[in-house]
């Protein structure tokens, strides 16, 4: 199955957050509330969304931050996807 973002919607598949340094600390329950990594897997077309128009700056393959709380998690073929709007999106990983 192939998921086809509308409008300025984005795809992201999730990466699994560390729970454990590099050095072997154990990382506490807050770290869940710190913001996620994923990587762009489609980008919906842009236009005019609510009457602005919207111009994609992410682009498929980029590594990506978005806040923990933002979007739609949906899981196809024992993979985790995120679906948000590319506001949501906080900064691009390089």
């Amino acid at each position: 199955m192939k998921l086809k973002p509308l409008f300025d919607k984005v795809v992201l598949e999730q990466k699994k957050q560390e729970q454990t340094t590099a050095s072997g600390i154990v990382l506490p329950g807050s770290d869940k509330e710190m913001p996620m990594q994923g990587k762009v897997v489609a980008v919906g077309p842009g236009g005019i969304v609510d009457g602005n128009e919207v111009k994609m700056e992410v682009k498929v393959g980029q590594d990506v931050i978005y806040s923990k709380y933002s979007g739609s998690e949906v899981e196809i073929d024992k993979v985790k996807y995120v679906i948000l709007k590319q506001s949501d999106i906080l900064a691009v990983v390089e």
